[in-house]
């Protein structure tokens, strides 16, 4: 029986210490600044997350590249070639096209291991809700499931990841293409901080306006309990992501999360170089399992 790896990419929003504890790999994306690409690595091998975001403060323009047919190829092969069976959980297909390339590229690659399997999943979300799917599987992986059944089992957990995110601006969504339905949230958005979630669809969609910043992250907590997080049985953590958020708001934050969802443990990370750029310097996000998300962009909620 062929062993099994999960994947990701640079969009997963993992730590160094969450891919080597659950044994996880991503395909590389890249970041532009000033014409010249730089690996999107997760582990902040150019610049730390303060250096990054301080580029970002003082207005430089970077861009990013989905993942390269080559980087799929690449980790494909190395996968297969070593008797692996590859799952790969991408971001999601209205924020990047990187899930549709992945699948084009399995199927050449496998015309060389006629014997192997590559699942390419949409994971309808962003940021660290890749993560969390991709560390479920790992567990699957290790409790033994079989291939098919972790593709079904993260595919019919996809729409149970809940995103409450609060941005400074959405400047950066509109930029990059990320956000849809902005219309009403343009202006005076340094005192009114929209709400983002990640819909049914995989969309990243404000559905709520907030005035002030200590609001909104109060806000995102209660969003993430009213979610049912606490009661969530897919994993025992909850997690908070920020793009170099002020200190004394996570601390402030740690506190509020200790209260309402008292019974999870607390993850932070940062937001990665991808989805950093899409959200911002100072963007706050916590992400669960939680209630089947069933809101779509568009439709009365």
């Amino acid at each position: 029986m062929r062993k099994i790896k999960i994947i990701t990419d640079s969009c997963s929003d993992m730590t160094a210490e969450l891919l080597e504890k659950y044994d996880i790999d991503y395909a590389k994306m890249y970041v532009v600044r000033d014409g010249k690409e730089t690996e999107a690595s997760l582990t902040w091998e150019a610049y730390t997350p303060a250096e990054y975001y301080g580029m970002m403060r003082e207005g430089e323009k970077l861009t990013t590249t989905q993942v390269p047919a080559n980087e799929f190829d690449r980790i494909f092969r190395k996968y297969l070639s070593e008797g692996y069976d590859v799952i790969y959980i991408s971001i999601s297909s209205r924020q990047s096209g990187s899930v549709n390339t992945g699948t084009v590229v399995a199927k050449e690659v496998l015309k060389d291991y006629p014997d192997a399997k590559i699942s390419c999943i949409n994971s309808l979300n962003g940021s660290i809700g890749i993560g969390m799917l991709a560390i479920y599987a790992s567990k699957l992986v290790k409790a033994g499931k079989s291939f098919e059944e972790i593709v079904d089992e993260v595919t019919a957990q996809r729409k149970c990841v809940n995103q409450f995110m609060t941005v400074y601006s959405l400047e950066s969504f509109k930029r990059t293409g990320r956000v849809e339905n902005s219309e009403a949230y343009q202006a005076n958005l340094m005192a009114v901080k929209p709400i983002l979630i990640a819909d049914a669809n995989g969309a990243q969609v404000p559905v709520k306006k907030i005035r002030g910043r200590a609001a909104s992250l109060k806000e995102i907590v209660d969003m993430a309990a009213a979610a049912g997080a606490d009661e969530a049985v897919q994993d025992d953590c909850v997690y908070l992501v920020h793009a170099d958020a002020d200190p004394e708001e996570i601390e402030e934050l740690k506190k509020w999360i200790a209260e309402a969802i008292p019974h999870k443990q607390l993850v932070i990370v940062p937001f990665g170089p991808i989805i950093g750029i899409s959200v911002g310097a100072d963007a706050v996000g916590l992400w669960c399992f939680g209630k089947e998300i069933t809101y779509k962009a568009g439709e009365t909620k």
